[in-house]
């Protein structure tokens, strides 16, 4: 049987095969065109897709059909999902031979299980399983689970972050909240738009954001970015430095941070002396930027451990699930 786990991100798809690894990490995105009839011909998948945002044709529209962690266009989603399949040289016939462990966000659920149940049926999947995120997570950043060690994690992604605290016998408490990267994204857009006069599309705020952000005292990264003058609408560009951004960073994860201190603060005692002294696992797409863990670690007065390559800890950690069943209290089945 073909076992896969998938990471069904809001931006981001990542897909691990059993035996094989990641083998895909593409954008969660579909292009569609507008049909006299008033309905729509899906155009491109994934990259090609997201490679159009501020860029389409009058009447092709750029969907991003799973926001906040939830399903929002299942009629896209299964074309999408088939596509990437396709792309795994997964054929129907070899669907029905497959299983998949979907990654979900902490706290998911029945509705949005029968999302994913429903898409998994018109992909032809055998067999579906769930997990939830900060579970694969810990397991992705390699961390020993067991009934009487507790663990923390905070995994912070494109749309949401999963906050956590929970050992091998099950979840001691946690929650799913709607703050991560593209928050940032969104602000900076904003931001300069308002302060330099400049308007930028959602993949050049993703750049920058990745290329200069830093919570390193004194950093002076800079990177020199293109948009359209607000005034005129003529093409023009400026330099932008880490400092010019620091602050919307800062209010992103301060913001994570007060729900982590709501998750400890509901944390039995022992539990939060555990924590206290093994620290915060830290995840996610944001968990690369320089100095992110020393300036969290600052606020909560704890350690804070960085996997190795956050943005893909959760798959891997799906990967982990699927190769062991030591993990079963991890996981929900539905055959």
């Amino acid at each position: 049987m073909i076992k896969l786990a998938i990471d069904l991100g809001s931006w981001v798809t990542k897909i691990y095969m059993s035996g094989c690894g990641v083998v895909l990490a593409e954008a969660t995105c579909v292009a569609v065109e507008g049909q006299p009839d008033g309905g729509y011909a899906v155009k491109f998948l994934g990259d090609k897709a997201r490679a159009l945002s501020g860029k389409a044709a009058q009447n092709t529209q750029i969907v991003n059909p799973v926001v906040d962690g939830d399903i929002v266009h299942e009629e896209l989603v299964s074309p999408l999902l088939k596509f990437f399949l396709s792309k795994l040289e997964i054929t129907p016939r070899k669907a029905r031979r497959t299983e998949i462990l979907f990654i979900l966000p902490c706290g998911s659920k029945g509705e949005l299980k029968e999302k994913y149940l429903r898409l998994a049926d018109s992909c032809g999947i055998g067999r579906v399983r769930f997990t939830q995120a900060p579970f694969a997570a810990i397991l992705g950043a390699n961390v020993p689970l067991s009934e009487a060690t507790p663990v923390f994690t905070v995994d912070i992604g494109y749309a949401l972050t999963n906050i956590a605290a929970f050992s091998l016998d099950g979840l001691i408490s946690g929650m799913s909240i709607n703050i991560g990267g593209g928050n940032i994204d969104v602000h900076l857009m904003d931001a300069l738009a308002e302060t330099r006069n400049l308007r930028i599309g959602s993949l050049t705020a993703e750049r920058l954001k990745n290329s200069v952000s830093s919570f390193v005292s004194h950093d002076n990264k800079m990177a020199v970015i293109d948009g359209r003058d607000a005034s005129s609408g003529t093409p023009s560009s400026i330099c932008v430095t880490t400092e010019e951004i620091y602050d919307i960073l800062t209010t992103y994860i301060d913001k994570i941070l007060e729900y982590v201190t709501i998750v400890v603060s509901k944390l039995p005692a022992e539990v939060a002396s555990s924590v206290m002294h093994s620290g915060v696992y830290l995840s996610g797409g944001l968990a690369k930027t320089d100095g992110i863990a020393e300036y969290i670690s600052d606020n909560l007065g704890v350690p804070v451990n960085v996997t190795e390559e956050p943005q893909l800890t959760s798959v891997i950690g799906g990967g982990v699930i699927l190769s062991s069943e030591f993990y079963t209290k991890m996981v929900t089945s539905h055959d």
